[in-house]
């Protein structure tokens, strides 16, 4: 039918002659000029930056040229997580889409590589860098991998061969429940969970519900530094309870989700 513009354009069209409202905010994720938010496309990538930015923060990491960057998945998430963590200086050394990876441990030119993604589509065809499969990418020797691709990636069997310091989950559930206990058990390995470190995506999802909402938007540096400072107040929630109850991130994270939906529960009743 077109592209997904223009399918967006339509469904709005006809959801205003229905309804009679301009723009139902409920629908995230809308074109700017139909109501939807700046900055909401790259918001999920940017919000795994801004996660990896505390988790240094408490870790005494200095995030420079001398930390080392492997991202899997170069689509909308991969993409601007790699923008972001090269605008702080560090080096994005390997990027992978479906067809394959390329690798320089000296460092990926990040603005060219998506320029020729845009030309070409797939990084197949790449040729300033050394080739790689997604799986040497995902056990490539880095500092921070970033799995932004799709759910279960990171197997027992990979994380047997992981030669990272930190994994910031970008895709939904790209470890598996047996490869994460692997890496507890291990205590080498820092995981920031797909629930807080992907969570900037629906975050400015919200924003934008509330933009509709007040028919009064907001610039995108205005929605980036709501979106740093949710994600930050997050990150150190979880990091402290994860210290109090000498657990992982992912489990401190689901400690406090519990926690707030029965003291919810506990003040308006099961039904409401």
């Amino acid at each position: 039918m077109g592209t997904n513009e223009q399918v967006m354009a339509w469904i709005m069209d006809t959801y205003s002659q229905l309804k009679g409202h301009s723009v139902p905010g409920v629908v995230t994720g809308k074109p700017v000029n139909l109501g939807g938010s700046l900055g909401r496309r790259e918001a999920t990538g940017r919000g795994v930056v801004y996660c990896i930015m505390e988790a240094a923060e408490k870790m005494k990491w200095k995030l420079d040229g001398n930390v080392t960057a492997a991202i899997q998945g170069f689509g909308q998430v991969g993409e601007a997580a790699a923008k972001e963590i090269s605008r702080l200086g560090c080096r994005v050394i390997a990027v992978s889409d479906h067809t394959g990876g390329v690798h320089d441990p000296k460092g990926l030119n990040i603005d060219a590589l998506i320029q020729f993604k845009e030309e070409k589509k797939f990084l197949k065809e790449y040729r300033e860098a050394d080739r790689i499969s997604n799986e040497e990418l995902l056990t490539s020797k880095c500092d921070i991998l970033i799995p932004a691709a799709s759910e279960g990636t990171i197997t027992p069997a990979v994380v047997k061969k992981l030669k990272c310091r930190m994994i910031a989950e970008g895709a939904n559930g790209p470890t598996t429940a047996d490869a994460d206990k692997m890496i507890e058990d291990g205590g080498e390995i820092t995981i920031i969970p797909d629930v807080l470190a992907n969570a900037g995506g629906v975050t400015v999802s919200y924003f934008e519900w509330v933009q509709d909402l007040q028919n009064f938007f907001w610039s995108e540096k205005e929605i980036n530094e709501r979106l740093f400072q949710i994600l930050k107040k997050a990150f150190g929630e979880i990091y402290d309870e994860s210290k109090r109850q000498k657990s992982s991130l992912r489990s401190a994270a689901l400690t406090i989700a519990i926690r707030k939906i029965s003291s919810a529960m506990v003040s308006r009743g099961l039904f409401p």
